[in-house]
């Protein structure tokens, strides 16, 4: 892990808090393969009871039973987390997605960093966590 407590300024403490109040999550590259992370992910905060969303637009066809959409703005409704799944270098129209949404944070899954993009989401009132799994600070924090 690239030094993420560093990255983050997030205590373990509000990251708990994001998960245990999180009810909808934008899963962003969402794939519809059983052995990516991010349909692992999916259909881990499913299985927890939240609602998914998911954001892809080469997927033709609902994933999981999750709506699967081509892109944040096609997104109806309030999301808490966007839960980012693509490469570092796709991050800033995402993020830009989200503040348009007013998503409430945004959480770069591992090896996925954009210090310019968290900084533009930090200006525009989104919480950030880079380079950190989803699912490993859940089973982490949360099953302690």
């Amino acid at each position: 892990m690239n030094d993420a407590r560093n990255l983050n300024n997030l205590s373990d403490e509000r990251i708990t808090e994001i998960l245990t109040n999180m009810k909808r999550v934008a899963v962003v590259g969402l794939s519809a393969k059983e052995d990516r992370a991010s349909h692992g992910i999916a259909r881990f905060l499913v299985g927890q009871g939240i609602d998914v969303v998911g954001v892809n637009p080469m997927l033709k066809e609902d994933v999981l039973g999750i709506t699967v959409y081509t892109s944040l703005a096609e997104v109806p409704d309030h999301v808490d987390v966007v839960d980012v799944f693509r490469r570092s270098e796709t991050v800033p129209p995402v993020v830009d997605g989200a503040i348009a949404m007013k998503a409430g944070m945004i959480w770069m899954q591992e090896d996925v960093v954009h210090e310019e993009a968290a900084a533009k989401a930090r200006a525009a009132g989104l919480e950030v966590v880079q380079d950190r799994c989803l699912y490993k600070e859940w089973l982490r924090l949360m099953n302690g």
